[in-house]
């Protein structure tokens, strides 16, 4: 089903990777950060484990249902120099939007405000905004790797230094639900 082991992660705001691991979300919008190969986004990799990033996280940035989760996630996060992976991924779908409409029919289907949604599409408005339907799954174990300066930067993509084991993964959502949530972001975005 899966590959046995992953040395390649995808960073993500922890408390994006929390309504992930929940079952609020299954899509992750990406343009490109500015240490990025050419500077645009591209799926380099459709398997990957998941990097809890805690930079760049505000409440101002979410719905406000997800402020106390945000909390939590900052009052819990190490600070020890370590990064701990619990889940890896796989990309189902990739989209490319240009549209404002697009964009924010997307809204009820993740935890960023609308403000947030909108800027991701405008900042660097030459590149569409990917929108990557994305399947999680819960590692048997977590692993916990030492933070590496290898690892810093505003970039999506991160190679580890030695593969981590993935074990028995165990998928967040059953199949039949995975299923009716890409149906449904797909219908909201033929609106």
């Amino acid at each position: 089903m899966h590959q046995l082991s992953c040395n390649v992660a995808f960073k993500e705001w922890a408390v994006t990777i929390r309504a992930f691991d929940r079952g609020d979300q299954i899509l992750l919008l990406r343009k490109g950060g500015i240490h990025e190969d050419g500077r645009d986004f591209r799926v380099l990799h459709p398997e990957f484990l998941m990097y809890p990033t805690f930079e760049h996280q505000k409440p101002e940035l979410l719905k406000e249902e997800y402020h106390e989760e945000l909390s939590r996630v900052v009052s819990e996060a190490g600070g020890n120099g370590a990064i701990t992976f619990g889940h890896w991924a796989r990309v189902e779908e990739a989209i490319e939007l240009s549209d404002q409409a697009a964009v924010d029919s997307l809204e009820p289907y993740h935890i960023w405000t609308s403000d947030y949604a909108q800027k991701r599409l405008h900042w660097k408005p030459q590149h569409p905004l990917a929108i990557l339907l994305v399947r999680l799954y819960r590692l048997e174990e977590p692993h916990t790797l030492p933070f590496s300066q290898s690892f810093a930067g505003c970039k999506s993509w991160v190679q580890l230094p030695e593969p981590i084991r993935l074990g028995e993964v165990a998928p967040v959502m059953s199949d039949g639900d995975f299923r009716t949530r890409v149906q449904e972001v797909k219908a909201a975005l033929k609106s």
